[in-house]
């Protein structure tokens, strides 16, 4: 995409970003139909997936589970073209935290926080956690090749206070705020494929064997930092819940791979009750195990 282009598409979500999230819906329906009656984007991708992940599920199973992830898939996108224009008081209707001061005693004891999550839900409004002021909260986020698009997804992660962290400053940057004794809640991103340098421990995930990060947990027993889990429950279109699921506080007393299998079980399980708000589009088997 040429820089024209650009700067034209980031005008566009900026303005879209003032319009009511109802008018945005409307918009969402129509991107729906062209996404997914029109061009059929990465659908063999997400049928495959799908199938995969689910054998037991019939045709008309999974035609259900697809149809509603692609509504789900538009719904995300203008939602978060919205965190660049939406009031704290409107974010904090639409996106309830249970239990935020579960925080409060790891901030009183100095020991900072690894929140970890999936790409299920809206986890891209887990930035509205950082209106709760309990700590300085550091979304991991891989810096976009398009500078234009990079520079507009900072800023709409930021809005509202979240402190967005590259993932190649993630460790350096955490040893700092360790070492100046700041309070930091980081949000890793457990369900990322890990490039094949890193294809070191593999699970049963989905019924697929599957390579798994293990950034959250070495990162936690180096830094002896408190593991949790962020789930995130989807209420209803533009309404979400999300609860943070305690999964240690020594992490160097816990034995190898023991988070990443935990954060990875909670995830799947989270999956198995309501699949169609994770992101099947993404190509999350295309690497497979030497034999």
């Amino acid at each position: 995409m040429t820089r024209f282009l650009s700067y034209l598409a980031y005008a566009f979500c900026r303005l879209l970003s003032f319009l009511p999230l109802w008018v945005l819906y409307i918009f969402s329906d129509f991107v729906f139909f062209i996404i997914y009656r029109v061009i059929a984007y990465r659908k063999k991708v997400v049928n495959q997936n799908l199938r995969n992940s689910f054998p037991e599920k019939s045709s008309e199973e999974i035609r259900k589970i697809r149809k509603e992830f692609y509504h789900h898939f538009c719904d995300t996108f203008v939602e978060t073209i919205k965190l660049w224009n939406i009031s704290q008081e409107e974010i904090k209707k639409r996106c309830v935290w249970k239990n935020p001061d579960s925080l409060e005693p790891y901030k009183t004891q100095g020991k900072s926080v690894i929140a970890v999550t999936g790409h299920y839900g809206n986890w891209e409004w887990l930035s509205s956690f950082a209106t709760y002021h309990i700590g300085d909260f550091l979304p991991i986020y891989k810096p976009l090749h398009n500078k234009v698009f990079d520079k507009m997804y900072i800023k709409i992660r930021e809005r509202l206070g979240a402190k967005t962290l590259a993932k190649n400053d993630t460790l350096r940057t955490m040893i700092r705020h360790k070492n100046q004794g700041h309070f930091t809640i980081t949000a890793f991103i457990g369900d990322q494929t890990p490039n094949r340098r890193n294809l070191h421990y593999w699970t049963n995930f989905l019924n697929q064997d599957t390579p798994i990060l293990q950034g959250a947990e070495r990162i936690a027993k180096k830094l002896d930092q408190v593991v949790i889990y962020t789930k995130m429950t989807k209420i209803k279109r533009g309404y979400y819940e999300y609860e943070f699921i305690p999964i240690t506080d020594k992490p160097k007393e816990t034995e190898e791979n023991e988070i990443t299998e935990i954060h990875t079980r909670l995830l799947e399980n989270i999956i198995n009750e309501n699949p169609s708000y994770w992101l099947w589009s993404h190509k999350r088997w295309k690497h497979k195990r030497d034999s």
